[in-house]
C-alpha cells in the first residue's frame, strides 16, 4: 500500500473547504469552539462511520453507488444550500442552549450521510488503498480510524480558526456570512456540475 500517497489525499481532502469545514468554521465565529466542539465531534462520528461502512461494503458500494450517486448529489446540494440560507439569513445570536448543542453532535454525524465529499472520498480511498492491500477486520477498523481522525482535525482547525478570528469575523459578519453563503453554495454547484 502506497500509504504517504493515502494520507496526502486524506490531508488535503480533510483540510480543504467543504461543508464540513465551512460549518465548523461559521459556528466557531458565531458561538465559540467550545460549542462548536460537538459539531466537530459529530462530523468525525459520521466520517469515520461512512468509512467504516466504505470498508465493509466496498464491492456491493461499487454496483449500488452509481444507481443512487444522482439522487444523492441532488439531497447533498439541497442540503448545502439550505445551510447557505440559513448562514445568510443569521443573525448575531450569541447565546446558545445546552439542547442545541447536543442537536450539532447529530446534525454534524448525520451531515456526512447525505455529504457526497465524504462519501466519495471514503468510496475512493478505500477502494484504491486499503481493500486491495488489507482486508482483515483489524486493518480495516485502524483505517477507518486513521482517517476519521485526519477528518476530525481538519474540521477541528477549521473552527479554531473561526473561533481565533471571532472578533475581525463578528465585525465584517454580513460580508462573512456571504462569503459563507456562496462557499457553500460553490459546493452545492460542484456537486451537481459532475
Amino acid at each position: 500500500m502506497l500509504l504517504s500517497s493515502m494520507l496526502l489525499y486524506a490531508f488535503i481532502s480533510s483540510f480543504t473547504p467543504g461543508p464540513n469545514n465551512i460549518m465548523a468554521m461559521y459556528l466557531a465565529q458565531k458561538h465559540g469552539f467550545r460549542k462548536t466542539f460537538k459539531f466537530c465531534l459529530g462530523v468525525g462520528t459520521g466520517f469515520w462511520a461512512i468509512l467504516l461502512l466504505c470498508c465493509y461494503f466496498d464491492l456491493w458500494l461499487k454496483d449500488v453507488i452509481p444507481k443512487i450517486e444522482y439522487w444523492m448529489s441532488i439531497i447533498g446540494s439541497v442540503y448545502m444550500v439550505y445551510l447557505a440560507l440559513k448562514i445568510i439569513r443569521s443573525k448575531d445570536e450569541n447565546a446558545v442552549g445546552e439542547r442545541e448543542g447536543e442537536q450539532r453532535f447529530f446534525t454534524g454525524m448525520l451531515l456526512q450521510f447525505i455529504n457526497p465529499k465524504v462519501i466519495l472520498f471514503g468510496l475512493s480511498v478505500v477502494s484504491v488503498f486499503i481493500v486491495p492491500y488489507c482486508r482483515s477486520t483489524a486493518s480495516l477498523w485502524l483505517y477507518s480510524i486513521l482517517l476519521g481522525c485526519i477528518g476530525f482535525a481538519g474540521t477541528l482547525s477549521w473552527s479554531l480558526f473561526g473561533a481565533v478570528f471571532s472578533r475581525f469575523l463578528s465585525k465584517h459578519s454580513r460580508p462573512f456570512n456571504l462569503l459563507m453563503f456562496l462557499l457553500l453554495i460553490y459546493c452545492a454547484y460542484t456537486i451537481l456540475k459532475y
